[in-house]
């Protein structure tokens, strides 16, 4: 379970590092399907769902900023957030019959 949500801790800033934590409107869905057009806009919603998993579970900037030059610069755990973000593309070509 800790392995696992290190690897959805990592996954957020290894694609999108510079990117801020920004407030979602809970009013609206920010996942109203898996459904998308194109593999590239399936993988873009896996990066979302990743870094969606971090702050849902992690709100305080603080802590998400703290520790990323010590993981960023560390090709396992580089390579533990790919494997998350895989993990939701899978399931999102599989929502999407692989585009065909």
């Amino acid at each position: 379970m800790r392995q696992l949500l290190l690897i959805s801790f990592f996954s957020v800033f290894m694609i999108a590092a510079a990117t801020p934590v920004q407030a979602q409107d809970k009013s609206q869905p920010w996942l109203p399907s898996l459904i998308t057009e194109t593999p590239q806009q399936g993988f873009e919603l896996a990066v979302k769902l990743a870094r969606k998993g971090v702050t849902s579970t992690q709100s305080n900037k603080e802590v998400l900023f703290r520790e990323r030059d010590k993981y960023s610069n560390n090709a396992e755990d580089l390579m533990m957030a790919s494997q998350v973000i895989a993990l939701h593309y899978q399931t999102i070509a599989a929502a999407n019959n692989y585009w065909r």
